[in-house]
């Protein structure tokens, strides 16, 4: 089920805490609940990418990106994500969420995220996600010159590009 409890508190959070630059670093802590793990005793991986949602919502509302998509009648969409996995999150760790604007290229959002605990890093995703009008992808330089960061520098690091590339391509319709 989606926590939608996390949700409302996360969103009533993020508009009472400090504003972020686009590139700056989000971070959200929460604990892992019994209904977050899994039958052995983990954090379950379809839960991490849940959890993540809420760090990159977190990102949008201080950002002022969440303002910029009611004014245009724009939506978020996420188009692909690699996770890795390195260490388990057991119930009631204390969690530590960070999320970054990575990158962008023309269309594209590249994020980066993490999940800590204990000052020891547990899962991480880069997600590609854009902004969408009518169906659309909104150009990554006009969504940047609402957010005022017309000339903001977003050139990927190497890894990211290559995993964009790689993602490429794969096939589409997928097999199997």
């Amino acid at each position: 089920m989606y926590p939608i409890g996390r949700l409302l508190y996360s969103g009533l959070a993020a508009i009472n805490r400090a504003p972020l630059e686009v590139d700056g670093i989000s971070e959200i802590r929460f604990r892992c609940r019994p209904w977050d793990i899994d039958m052995f005793m983990e954090m379950n991986n379809g839960r991490i990418l849940t959890l993540y949602d809420l760090g990159r919502f977190d990102l949008s509302i201080r950002v002022g990106l969440v303002k910029i998509l009611k004014q245009n009648r724009w939506g978020l969409a996420v188009a692909g994500s690699s996770v890795r996995y390195r260490k388990r999150i057991r119930m009631f760790d204390k969690v530590l969420l960070r999320t970054q604007v990575l990158g962008t290229d023309e269309k594209w959002f590249f994020i980066a995220q993490s999940m800590w605990v204990n000052d020891q890093p547990c899962s991480s995703a880069l997600v590609r996600t854009c902004v969408t009008s009518r169906g659309q992808s909104v150009p990554t330089k006009k969504v940047l010159e609402k957010l005022g960061k017309s000339h903001w520098p977003t050139p990927l690091p190497p890894w990211a590009v290559s995993w964009q590339q790689a993602d490429e391509t794969r096939p589409w319709p997928p097999i199997p």
